[in-house]
Formats: C-alpha cells, sequence, structure tokens
C-alpha cells in the first residue's frame, strides 16, 4: 500500500495547510501514526500538542525510527525528512489515516452509535441482529472489543473509541475479511477529539445524553454538541449507491428534537413512553426474560430492564431501515443472553443475586437500580457497590451518591480510578450527597477504601434473596491509583468475595494508597 506524501495531502482541505517543505512526492509505505513509539519504516508521524504531553518533542524520535515524512503544528527547520505544518494536527490525523487506507469506511455500511450509557450494549445487539441477516456480514468497535468477524481484538483499558489511525487500521481489516457493515461506538471524547474524522456515516443512532463528561466538555450543551457531531456526519460528501442516509433518534430522551432537526435522508424515532415509529407495547416483565411488541411483532429477550427494552428498540430500528427482516430481528435479539460487563451475573452458587454492571453515571446506576428492585423480591434488600473517578466530573460524585440513597437499600461508598486526587476526599463527597438524600453513615451507607474489601462486605451482609450490585467498572481491565493502571476486574472481586475472600490486589488492599 504505497502512496505518495502528496496523495495522502491532496484529501486535506487547503486551509488546514500551513507550509510545505521537501519533497512531496516522497512513497509513504507504512501507516499514519500519532506516537513516535508506533512509527514503521516508511510512515508517517503526526506530532500533536496533547493533554500531557507535546508530540513536537519526539519528532527526531521518529525520524531516527524510521518515519518517512512528519506532520506538525510548529515551524521545523532542517530536519532530514519532508515536513508538513498545519493548523490543527488533531484535526487532520483521522484524514491522513483514511486516505492511507483507501477510505475503508466508504466500502463498508457504517453504522455510528453514540449517547452517555447504552452504547455498548445496542452495539451487541445490533451486531447480533445483523449475523442473522442475509447478505450481511458485521464487524463492530465497541468499549469491549473489535469483530472483524473471524478474528476479535481487545481495544483498551479506559478508551471507548480508539485513536484515529487505530480505527481506520480496523475498518481496513473489516474490508479485507470482506465485511459489508461496521457498527462504531462514538464517545463525546472520540468526536470532540477528531478520533473518527474520516469516517463516512450511514446510519447514525443515539441512545441518551445524560451529565457525563462535563470535566472535559465544560457545559452540557457541549457535551450534546459533541455527540451531534455524529449525526451532522451524515450530510458528508460522499454517498454510496442506493444507501440513503438515516438518522435514529430516541424520542423517550429530551433531546430527541435537536437530534431529529439534523438534516437527514430518514429520521426515524423509537421509544416506549412517547408516541415513535418504533413504539413497546405490551411489556411484560418475567424474572428471566423481558416481552414486549412492536409493530405487531413480539420479541422475547433475556436481558433485563426497561432501558434495555429501550436498547432492543435502538437496534430494532436499525435493522429494520437497512431491510432486515423480523426473522432475524428475533433470532438476533433471542442470541443476546449476555454482554459482558452489562448486568452481568455471577454465580458461586450462593442463595443471593450478584451482579456486575458498568453503570457509572447518575443515570445508569439509576436504570441498573430500578432493574434490580424490579428483580427483587417482597422484603428482600438491594445492596450497590460503587465509586466515582478520580480527575472527572466532580458533579457526578454527589449526584450518584444520591441516586443510590434513593434506590438502594444499602449503599458502600470505595474506589473507582481515584488517579491522582485523595480518595478520602472523593468518598467525603459522595458521602454527601447520601447524606442529602436522608441517609445515615452506618445504617444506610457505609465508606469502605479498598473495592475489593467493598465488595466482600457487601456480598457478608447479603441474605438469602437480596440483590449485590458492584457498579461502575464492568468489563474493565484496570483501575487507576496515582499515574499506574493496576490490574483489577470486578467480576473477579466478586467471584473472590463470593468465595469467601476479598481480592486483595489494589494499592488500597496494601495501605499503599
Amino acid at each position: 500500500m504505497f502512496k505518495t506524501l502528496s496523495q495522502l495531502l491532496s484529501e486535506i482541505p487547503d486551509d488546514k495547510i500551513t507550509k510545505k517543505q521537501g519533497d512531496m512526492n516522497t512513497l509513504v509505505t507504512a501507516p499514519i501514526v500519532e506516537s513516535s513509539l508506533d512509527v514503521e519504516q516508511g510512515g508517517v508521524f503526526v506530532a500533536r500538542r496533547g493533554l500531557s504531553t507535546d508530540g513536537h518533542k519526539y519528532v527526531q524520535n521518529a525520524i531516527d525510527t524510521g518515519a518517512s515524512a512528519i506532520v506538525g503544528e510548529i515551524p521545523q527547520d532542517d530536519l532530514s525528512v519532508p515536513y508538513v505544518q498545519v493548523t490543527d494536527a488533531q484535526d487532520v490525523l483521522g484524514l491522513l489515516a483514511a486516505a492511507y487506507h483507501d477510505f475503508p469506511s466508504r466500502k463498508l455500511v457504517v453504522i455510528g452509535v453514540t449517547g452517555t450509557d447504552g452504547k455498548t450494549t445496542t452495539s451487541h445487539i445490533l451486531h447480533s441482529i445483523l449475523k442473522r441477516a442475509e447478505g450481511i456480514k458485521a464487524g463492530f468497535i465497541s468499549t469491549i472489543s473489535a469483530d472483524f468477524g473471524d478474528d476479535v481484538a481487545d481495544t483498551g483499558l479506559h478508551v471507548t473509541t480508539p485513536g484515529a489511525p487505530q480505527v481506520q487500521a480496523y475498518l481496513a481489516r473489516m474490508v479485507d475479511a470482506s465485511l459489508t457493515h461496521c457498527i462504531l461506538e462514538m464517545t463525546s471524547h472520540g468526536l470532540a477529539q477528531g478520533r473518527l474524522n474520516g469516517v463516512d456515516i450511514d446510519v447514525a443512532v443515539y441512545t441518551n445524553v445524560m451529565h457525563e463528561h462535563l470535566d472535559f466538555h465544560g457545559s452540557w450543551e457541549n457535551y450534546r454538541d459533541a455527540k451531534a457531531l455524529m449525526f451532522r456526519k451524515l450530510a458528508g460528501a460522499y454517498r454510496k449507491p442506493n444507501q440513503p442516509k438515516i438518522s435514529v433518534v430516541n424520542a423517550d430522551d429530551p433531546s430527541a428534537d435537536y437530534f431529529g432537526a439534523i438534516p437527514a435522508d430518514k429520521v426515524v424515532g423509537y421509544g416506549i413512553h412517547n408516541g415513535a415509529y418504533y413504539h413497546a407495547i405490551d411489556i411484560d416483565y418475567q424474572p428471566n426474560q423481558t416481552k414486549f411488541t412492536v409493530q405487531g411483532i413480539q420479541i422475547e429477550m433475556q436481558l433485563l430492564g426497561e432501558f434495555n427494552i429501550s436498547n432492543m428498540l435502538a437496534g430494532i430500528s436499525v435493522a429494520r431501515e437497512i431491510d432486515v427482516s423480523w426473522e432475524a430481528i428475533q433470532q438476533g435479539i433471542a442470541d443476546v443472553t449476555l454482554i459482558s460487563g452489562r448486568m452481568e451475573r455471577i454465580d458461586e452458587r450462593q442463595d443471593f443475586v450478584a451482579i456486575v454492571d458498568f453503570a457509572h453515571t447518575p443515570n445508569a446506576l439509576k436504570r441498573a437500580l430500578e432493574a434490580g428492585r424490579t428483580m427483587l423480591p417482597d422484603g428482600k434488600k438491594l445492596i450497590c457497590v460503587f465509586g466515582s473517578a478520580g480527575l472527572r466530573d466532580v458533579e457526578k460524585r454527589r449526584m450518584m451518591a444520591e441516586t443510590s440513597a434513593q434506590f438502594a437499600d444499602m449503599t458502600i461508598l470505595t474506589a473507582e480510578d481515584p488517579r491522582t486526587e485523595s480518595l478520602d476526599d472523593i468518598l467525603e463527597m459522595m458521602a454527601q450527597g447520601c447524606v442529602a438524600q436522608g441517609g445515615v453513615e452506618g445504617e444506610t451507607f457505609i465508606r469502605v477504601r479498598d473495592r475489593g474489601e467493598a465488595i466482600y462486605q457487601a456480598c457478608q451482609m447479603a441474605e438469602a434473596g437480596d440483590i449485590v450490585m458492584a457498579c461502575g467498572k464492568g468489563h474493565e481491565q484496570s483501575m487507576c491509583f496515582g499515574v499506574i493502571e493496576h490490574p483489577w476486574d470486578d467480576r473477579d472481586a466478586m467471584r473472590s468475595a463470593l468465595r469467601g475472600q476479598p481480592l486483595a490486589t489494589l494499592p488500597t488492599a496494601t495501605g499503599a494508597y
């Protein structure tokens, strides 16, 4: 896959390039990268200013490793390879990576999924449906993994949307594997940071927009607008033959009108509480399954909770709009028995229910606890263990604690990626949220610094018929203390606790933090 630097630059708008120096006909024989550690012989290193470091410091390292050209934002003199100065390296990175891989998204039907909660569940539901659909071979890129049809790759520890070069490489692998469709989770961070630049979207669906990531976006409106960038991609210049641009909107969400007003060839809505084209009726909650009807078709699903009906409706809406049969939809939904870290039951033959869930926003926690209460026998209690991340949205700490105080019978506040913040300060903010909702420390909530010990104490409190929920980490495989990611899995911690021993692998277990 050889291209000249000039061919790659032809995909960048002229007003984004401020200076070119060196031979623009230099061959590029390896991928575009944004880390000097990833440079391959003949590749291009894009130097940009990040939150923690400046990529321009590593230009010479990239050249020494074999970079054939450099793209950056500041003047660079006397380089031994061609240099292109741009106004915003982050902005052009995705376009360059897409150009290197021959714009793979243009050879796939790309379905973008965004929202505060439910992105991964919706993506996996839709993927399961499309696997049953005739004439479709679908992959996905989600929080948990990337699926290429015959191969699966881990997508990271705490990053939902991979970097732009990785996204384009994944899409190229799908094209090489003869896939026809790709389901792509798109986070507000990924959209705002340009990680999805160069991706052509055909169908855009959003689950909801709630309070989250205000530390990064500054305001709820900015957060919503970042998610809307995915819908605005529907108006991109590139159009695939016989593939309309479709917008799928959650009619139950307060932002439905905002997203529905963004231009598309077709806008359809789904919902439970408000009238929508794909509207769930005759909902029947049972202990181990949920039934509902949409457009006269009965759906039976094994996932629990009203929020999962909404996720199902999102997947159904997309599937129907790309002409998937109802039979394939029903079969695909029946195949969805578990989504990693999403209301995942942990069974060690205990006499109470133990669940691990990714709920890490106030709304997601509320929905998870509401689902838990629908499963709870009369007279039994719901015990919730969770924390709130350091160096992230501070207001969320109080809101999540208030939510648990309202819906759980016992709340255990604990560590969740404190990073360089004081864990005790985070727990104090959360405790204040519990108190604001009438919580009494020592009676309806407690603080346990070590997460393994917290989950263990929750299991020790539980009696027959109770429900214990560990929320916030779900599928994630690490927890950050200071600047170090320590191996961690809530599911392993829950299993250990159910076997009678707290998982004691975090710094808080040894007194080191």
